[in-house]
């Protein structure tokens, strides 16, 4: 299989994608490296603006199953990761999975649960696996966390746990849409835009391009570009906390999974520079006392200018 082959499939992927994402391709570009990587994806932006029909639209374009997870203030851990129900009839405790146990799971409005519940996706997300009553279960291969949230100074909305945010691999601002594309959203409310989507990958062609993108190049002197911005974030007086290990593992596999999207067995700088804010402003703490998840903005100039003062290879 060769980069161009994989390109090829993944344009395919993006192009169905973009029949319901109108005017989004860097977005939807962005949600194929986080899909290639084999990581997970959190959308954040005001409500209305399309994150639902993106994570649906990404889902149904794969065979492989699907489930969405409403988060409300009353969800509990046990609607999400399942539990033990005893059953009379055969004196035991039957396991019934929750929803969590699909290929591609949307978490809608994730910031609207509690922190205890949000935590339920921490295993999950992190080993592919739940542990249920002393039990630990395997979760199916591929597996993606799609989850989307409304700022946080809206009603009704909770922080994500830092813990939580440093296990999705991108953060992802949807955006308004343009004005044609706004345009064209009007124009076919008497054709729904998700109408006849089906699907145009399978799950084992998903995970054949998870497989290459770890096989994707990666020279030494961009490995030391890419942890030079990590050890900055660690230096910065702007930042009372930097990025953590597993945050420059995820900027490393996103600049592979880029690479291999646009068709290179091979990363260059720009694959690193420009997923260093998608990838790593969510993980920093702010030295003014916030988290990077309430001062977005801030989080993302800090990192702005840390980019700016390193030399590209």
């Amino acid at each position: 299989m060769t980069a161009d082959v994989d390109q090829q499939t993944i344009n395919k992927l993006i192009d169905n994608v973009g029949r319901v994402i109108l005017g989004k391709r860097d977005v939807v570009e962005l949600c194929m490296i986080a899909l290639v990587a084999g990581e997970h994806v959190l959308l954040e932006d005001v409500p209305g603006v399309g994150k639902t029909s993106l994570g649906k639209a990404m889902a149904r374009s794969v065979d492989a199953s699907f489930s969405r997870i409403q988060f409300t203030p009353d969800l509990l851990p046990a609607d999400i990761v399942g539990s033990s129900v005893y059953n009379q009839a055969e004196a035991r405790f039957e396991f019934h999975a929750g929803p969590i146990f699909q290929n591609f799971v949307l978490g809608d409005e994730i910031n609207r649960a509690p922190p205890r519940t949000q935590a339920a996706l921490l295993e999950a997300m992190s080993d592919r696996q739940v542990s249920v009553d002393g039990v630990t279960r395997e979760l199916p291969s591929p597996f993606m966390v799609i989850a989307t949230q409304n700022p946080f100074e809206f009603e009704g909305t909770y922080s994500l746990p830092e813990s939580q945010l440093d296990r999705f691999l991108l953060r992802v601002s949807v955006g308004y849409p343009d004005p044609a594309a706004e345009l064209e959203i009007l124009d076919a409310q008497q054709r729904p835009l998700d109408g006849g989507l089906g699907s145009v990958l399978t799950k084992e062609q998903v995970l054949g391009l998870q497989q290459h993108a770890t096989q994707i190049n990666f020279d030494v002197r961009l490995k030391r570009y890419l942890l030079d911005i990590v050890h900055r974030t660690r230096q910065s007086r702007a930042l009372r906390v930097g990025v953590s290990t597993r945050g420059a593992l995820h900027l490393y596999r996103a600049a592979q999974a880029r690479a291999l999207v646009q068709g290179r067995d091979y990363v260059v700088p720009d694959d690193v520079k420009q997923l260093a804010i998608p990838t790593l402003a969510h993980r920093v703490l702010l030295s003014s006392g916030g988290s990077a998840g309430n001062n977005r903005r801030l989080a993302e100039e800090i990192m702005t200018d840390i980019l700016q003062e390193i030399a590209v290879p």
